[in-house]
């Protein structure tokens, strides 16, 4: 991030800019930035950075680390110029946090596609990817995501281990060599239920998508950051969204999802399995929420607006 700001900067310096303005995504650099600000202004430039989520709270950082990104995200926010908060909730919690450096903020979301998946049911490679897992069509629950301990893999899993369901749980995610895909199966002893399989990641984006629109239901686990992309993806997918009810997720889901707790999501499953017609209006919902805020013409309509 140091080098390519630094880059950008000379670049802007020798074509003689007219107001340039450089972008820094996340708050990594905090301690290097009150000098980079200064070459900014000397040619009458513009620092914009989108805070992203809580960093300094991921557990998959240590201490130091942690205390690191604290640090380097009070001190973006203070040389900023304006700061893009991809949530409301980063939004308020920036001016709350920070109120003594009086953050100039705006909201404007991240944003996913709309197009439906262009593969059918009998695709070569929808049979082999279904075949080769033991998967059928609408018959299981699926989690996206990256595999950390912050997106309470491990909540969903002994909550799907404690329903009665007989779908499976399907979790696209990255386990190889992780130390945390080891200790959860100390703990939790999921490889002795039969329903449970980690399927690996999925890169074709096609592909991902029909899995996506022929889940069951998506359950949704993040708790720290913004507007996550692999929720808009669900919402704008899957028929039934499970997503855990913390600010950031109720403040994209609205009312088109269905909300569990830490220790209720096995009741939730259960319910889904007898009372699926009740929920089925939620699909629609969601679908309107994603066209109407969340679409990548609006997100880019409304950063031409600030510029």
């Amino acid at each position: 991030d140091l080098k390519a700001l630094e880059t950008s900067i000379e670049k802007a310096e020798k074509n003689r800019d007219i107001v340039p303005i450089f972008y820094v995504l996340a708050c990594r650099i905090g301690p290097f930035i009150g000098h980079l600000k200064k070459r900014i202004d000397k040619i009458n430039g513009k620092l914009f950075v989108n805070p992203d989520g809580h960093e300094w709270l991921r557990a998959k950082w240590s201490y130091p680390v942690r205390k690191y990104w604290k640090i380097s995200e009070r001190l973006m926010v203070k040389h900023a110029d304006l700061l893009i908060c991809d949530s409301q909730n980063i939004e308020k919690y920036i001016h709350k946090q920070y109120s003594k450096y009086k953050p100039k903020t705006t909201y404007i979301a991240y944003g996913t596609d709309l197009e439906p998946s262009n593969l059918k049911e009998n695709d070569s490679v929808v049979r082999n990817w279904f075949e080769e897992k033991g998967i059928k069509e609408k018959n299981y629950f699926l989690i996206v995501g990256r595999f950390v301990p912050e997106n309470n893999y491990e909540v969903m899993i002994r909550e799907f281990m404690k329903s009665s369901t007989n779908k499976n749980l399907v979790l696209v995610t990255n386990v190889e060599k992780n130390k945390f895909y080891e200790n959860l199966k100390r703990t939790t002893g999921f490889e002795k239920d039969t329903r449970i399989k980690f399927v690996g990641t999925v890169y074709n984006q096609v592909l991902l998508k029909y899995i996506r629109e022929n889940a069951f239901a998506y359950i949704h686990g993040h708790e720290v950051g913004g507007t996550n992309p692999s929720l808009l993806e669900a919402l704008s997918s899957t028929k039934l969204n499970l997503l855990l009810d913390i600010g950031f997720n109720r403040e994209v889901g609205e009312d088109s999802g269905i909300y569990w707790k830490k220790n209720n999501l096995a009741n939730i499953i259960n319910d889904l399995e007898n009372n699926y017609e009740k929920y089925f209006i939620n699909q629609r919902k969601s679908i309107k929420i994603i066209k109407e805020k969340f679409s990548w013409n609006c997100i880019i309509n409304k950063y031409e607006f600030i510029l």
